[in-house]
């Protein structure tokens, strides 16, 4: 769900998740991978291996495990025969309810939620870590807020809907721009009160 600031003027690409690339991407390594390419662009297993502290031989594997399922691609340019290696889409998710039936695919989506949130716990530490070096103006605009809203299930994916269009408008509004930075946002909504689901046959 992370997504790439790399592709310059490449239209924003989705992929939505089955359970076969679910499970692909439930790996240590693989979901290591897959970040780094959308975060530092293309680059070849070598490259890749070096920067992740692994060999080179499992960097390949599973660089063509997640081709398989559309996560990465080979660009096409590297000589002899060396890959050169980018993420195949800006950003990816899914549809809980898609794997209800399928046990191995919750499974292995429960190791990738979780991932993603220890990773947004580094990431925002070592931001914490180093913000007060950072200009005011900077300061002011990073951080995270707190709030809830009432909503029905349907009113809540429309309100993303309307994030997701907002966050598209600002996608490259800096591109070129001395003063520009990647900033990290992340979406998260969660029910306020988690021990009090509605009926499953309630609509809205």
């Amino acid at each position: 769900m992370s997504t790439d600031d790399t592709a310059g003027s490449r239209p924003f690409s989705h992929l939505e998740l089955d359970a076969t690339a679910v499970k692909v991407l439930a790996h240590p390594l693989r979901s290591r991978l897959l970040s780094a390419l959308r975060v530092d662009g293309p680059a070849s297993a070598t490259n890749l291996a070096t920067r992740l502290h692994t060999n080179t031989g499992a960097t390949s594997y599973h660089l063509r495990k997640l081709a398989e399922v559309g996560l990465v691609a080979d660009t096409g340019r590297g000589r002899g025969k060396e890959r050169i290696w980018q993420a195949a889409t800006q950003s990816h998710g899914w549809l809980n309810s898609a794997f209800a039936e399928d046990e191995d695919a919750r499974t292995a989506l429960d190791w990738l939620v979780r991932k993603y949130h220890r990773d947004f716990d580094q990431q925002y530490a070592a931001w914490l870590d180093v913000a007060d070096t950072w200009p005011a103006r900077w300061q002011d605009v990073s951080g995270m807020n707190d709030t809830w809203v009432e909503v029905t299930a349907a009113q809540a994916r429309a309100m993303f809907t309307e994030i997701d269009a907002v966050i598209e408008k600002y996608r490259k509004a800096g591109a070129g721009q001395a003063d520009a930075r990647r900033l990290h946002s992340y979406r998260i909504a969660f029910p306020l009160d988690p021990a009090d689901p509605p009926d499953q046959d309630a609509a809205g």
